[in-house]
């Protein structure tokens, strides 16, 4: 049995109108037009990223916001946040627009827009807050790109405190990490590879933690990948700083010895760090100090990953594979199905101001798994544009029967 399991609760649950209306004994009672069997399934609230690539606006090779949000759904995920890297860069209300627009035409989920904070993500000039939060961006944030100016990094914390805005930072000092594409340890030493030392992350960190408790903005740290930078986050929470904090799930399954034998798919920014930072990611998660864990999807087109390693673009295919990789986890007894479920619902949807549980008048956003069931990933399962997914050829646990967003249908039967 899947570890976790016992914790489970056996009960029924009636969907109308887009919500939640009866859980437990009062659904025994009901009389349904159309029933789904989930015996022997798992339901779950449905899952919730709050770091995904769509790739649209773009020039399409590498996805688009219809492919990318069909594999969201197949992942068991209901609410996305969508990366202000795209093409043009969502720096203003017009690209918001076109991507909520787009969304709404063509996904069968929930896309949330992230706004970039600086104009072209060049982290010079400000961006149109007022214009972005008014278009309907959940949060501000650099997506995978650094603010190298001290000052001007100030200056938009204190601008979307204004404004109540969260600023999503992915830490990274620029100038230390340079043109590295690997850990800077033993793995590139032995391979010859331009490493990223873990200090480019440590340093950024406490230079946002120190602006935030400055400006009072609220901080989340995206995509954490080293120990220090956790030890740093559980201080800052109790010196009353606040920060939030997220974590990708390929952090917390493989290392830089995925690296070994240059295998580009592995190229993702922050680098696969030490067995002994995944060790303390893991352990941020079980502890709450990390509240998160994001996809951080980055489909390409093949020639992207077509090259020698440090010419390739950094990035992995997940969406479709973030629950198998999590209960992979479970299943090693690394992490609890509750706490894993909790750190893709819960914990995300808190960030952006919301509730992701299974309750009456709650929206209907539901995840059905059946975590005994095999599937394996290859470019004839895989329906994102991007084939470059981490485990490819093995068979995953976890297979998502049902997803629904709002009550409709997003995955499962008719959809697939």
């Amino acid at each position: 049995m899947l570890p976790g399991r016992e914790e489970l609760t056996k009960a029924s649950l009636v969907v109308a109108d887009g919500v939640i209306t009866a859980l437990g004994a009062a659904a025994d009672t009901v009389s349904a037009d159309e029933v789904f069997d989930a015996a022997g399934s798992i339901v779950a609230p449905g899952l919730v990223d709050l770091c995904c690539n769509l790739r649209e606006p773009g020039n399409g090779q590498k996805g688009n916001i219809a492919s990318e949000t069909r594999a969201a759904a197949k992942g068991g995920f209901t609410t996305v946040c969508a990366s202000p890297e795209t093409s043009p860069v969502n720096d203003s209300g017009a690209v918001t627009h076109l991507i909520r627009d787009g969304a709404q035409a063509r996904s069968p989920i929930r896309v949330l827009p992230i706004g970039a904070i600086t104009r072209g993500l060049d982290g010079e000039l400000l961006s149109d807050m007022a214009g972005l939060a008014g278009a309907g961006c959940v949060a501000l944030g650099n997506g995978s790109r650094g603010v190298r100016n001290a000052r001007i990094l100030r200056r938009c914390m204190a601008y979307a405190q204004t404004f109540g805005m969260t600023v999503m930072f992915s830490p990274e000092n620029q100038a230390l990490a340079a043109d590295g594409y690997a850990h800077d340890g033993l793995v590139a030493s032995r391979l010859g590879l331009l490493g990223i030392p873990e200090v480019a992350e440590t340093t950024a960190v406490m230079e946002m933690l120190l602006l935030a408790e400055e400006t009072g903005v609220r901080l989340h740290l995206s995509q954490l990948s080293s120990a220090r930078s956790v030890d740093m986050v559980a201080d800052a929470r109790r010196r009353g700083i606040a920060v939030t904090s997220d974590v990708a799930m390929h952090q917390l399954l493989f290392t830089e010895h995925a690296l070994a034998g240059f295998d580009s798919r592995f190229h993702v920014r922050p680098p696969l760090r030490a067995e002994s930072d995944r060790q303390a990611l893991l352990a941020g998660v079980r502890d709450g100090v990390i509240d998160a864990i994001v996809s951080q999807h980055q489909p390409h087109d093949s020639a992207a990953k077509q090259a020698p390693l440090g010419a390739t673009e950094a990035g992995l295919s997940t969406i479709e594979s973030v629950l198998s990789m999590g209960l992979m986890l479970v299943d090693r007894g690394e992490l609890s199905l509750p706490r894993l479920l909790a750190a893709l619902t819960r914990g995300p949807a808190a960030i952006l101001g919301e509730t992701a549980i299974l309750a009456e008048d709650e929206p209907a956003n539901l995840c059905v798994f059946d975590p005994d069931a095999r599937w394996t990933p290859d470019p004839h399962t895989l329906v994102s544009a991007g084939r470059h997914a981490p485990i490819l050829g093995n068979a995953l646990p976890g297979v998502v029967r049902l997803t629904l967003c709002n009550g409709h249908l997003a995955w499962g039967g008719d959809a697939r």
